[in-house]
C-alpha cells in the first residue's frame, strides 16, 4: 500500500503569526516541504514574503479555503502530489478560515494524504486588547491539536495566565506552547498523528471581516507613513504589505494597533487592510496614504 503524505494545517486569527511560523519552519526543517497558502484580500502578501525565501508555493486566493475554494484546494493538493512529491504538505489558511470544514474535506476527499495535525497560532497581545473571542477564532482553537501562544513577550504574567485559562476552557486537549515570534522546537510541530475524526460542519461560514488593497509606484515619506500607521482606525485590525521609502524597501506588519517594519526588497508598494466593515473607511485611508507619497 502506498504511503500517504502527511498534511499539516496552520490556522489562527488574523495577524497571530502564521506566516512567521511558516518562514521559521522553512528555515529550520530539513525536509522536502510543499506549501499551500490561502490569503484574505486581493493581493497575496504572505505568499510573496515566502517566495522571497526562494520557495515555490501554490496559492489559493480570492476566497476562503474552508468554503468557496474547497474544490480548488483538492485540485491543488493533487497537483502538488503528482509534480513535487513532497515529504510533507503544509497548508496556511487565511485568518478568517474555519478549519473544521477544511479538515473534514481532507479526510473525506483526499485519500492520498493523512492529516498530521492542526496547529493554531494565537496572538497573546491581540487577545488582551480584543478579549472577546469570535465564532471563527473559537473554531480555530477548538480544532487545534497544538496551540502556539505567540507574542507572550508583549503581555504580563497575570494576562498570560488568564489567556491560558481561556484557551484551556475552549480546548482542554491541545498542548499550549508559549513563544516569541513563533520560535518553537520544530520537532513539536510534526508527527502529531491526529486520530480524531472530524464531523461534517453544520454551520454556514460568514466571515466577520472585509478588506481592501492599495498599490503605488511612488516612494513614501517615512515619517509621514509612520504617523499614518500610528493613527490607523481601531476598525483596522490587520494591515500588511510592502512599502518603499527613499532609504529602502520594507515589509509592513500591523496587528491590533501595533506595527513594525522589516527590511524587504520588493518592486512596488502593495498594502492590504483588513477589519470589520473596513471598506467604509477605504477612501479616507487611501487619501491619507496618498498624502504620505513623496
Amino acid at each position: 500500500m502506498k504511503t500517504r503524505t502527511p498534511i499539516t494545517v496552520i490556522t489562527g486569527p488574523l495577524g497571530s503569526g502564521k506566516t512567521t511560523l511558516l518562514r521559521y519552519i522553512l528555515e529550520t526543517v530539513p525536509r522536502k516541504i510543499a506549501i499551500l497558502m490561502n490569503e484574505f484580500g486581493e493581493i497575496a502578501i504572505d505568499s510573496k514574503v515566502i517566495e522571497g525565501k526562494n520557495i515555490q508555493i501554490a496559492e489559493l486566493g480570492g476566497g476562503c479555503v474552508c468554503c468557496s475554494l474547497a474544490g480548488e484546494f483538492e485540485a491543488a493538493v493533487e497537483e502538488i502530489l503528482e509534480t513535487i512529491h513532497p515529504e510533507v504538505i503544509v497548508v496556511e489558511t487565511t485568518g478568517v478560515a474555519e478549519p473544521d470544514a477544511l479538515v473534514f474535506d481532507i479526510q473525506e476527499t483526499l485519500p492520498q494524504v493523512i492529516l498530521d495535525g492542526v496547529i493554531t497560532t494565537i496572538d497573546a497581545d491581540g487577545l488582551v486588547k480584543y478579549p472577546n473571542i469570535g465564532h471563527t477564532s473559537r473554531l480555530q482553537i477548538e480544532g487545534a491539536d497544538f496551540i502556539l501562544l505567540n507574542k507572550v513577550d508583549l503581555v504580563n504574567e497575570e494576562e498570560l495566565r488568564a489567556i491560558e485559562k481561556k484557551l484551556t476552557e475552549i480546548n482542554s486537549i491541545a498542548p499550549i506552547v508559549k513563544t516569541e515570534r513563533c520560535l518553537v522546537d520544530p520537532e513539536l510541530l510534526f508527527g502529531l498523528n491526529r486520530d480524531r475524526i472530524q464531523k461534517p460542519p453544520h454551520h454556514v461560514h460568514q466571515p466577520e471581516f472585509d478588506s481592501f488593497s492599495y498599490t503605488s509606484d511612488h516612494l513614501f515619506h517615512r515619517s509621514r507613513f509612520e504617523s499614518f500607521a500610528d493613527n490607523l482606525e481601531s476598525e483596522v485590525y490587520r494591515a500588511k504589505g510592502f512599502i518603499r521609502f527613499a532609504e529602502g524597501n520594507y515589509l509592513f506588519n500591523f496587528v491590533a494597533g501595533r506595527w513594525e517594519l522589516e527590511p524587504f526588497e520588493w518592486a512596488k508598494t502593495e498594502l492590504v487592510f483588513i477589519g470589520k466593515q473596513v471598506q467604509t473607511l477605504q477612501s479616507d485611508i487611501i487619501q491619507r496614504l496618498q498624502s504620505c507619497e513623496e
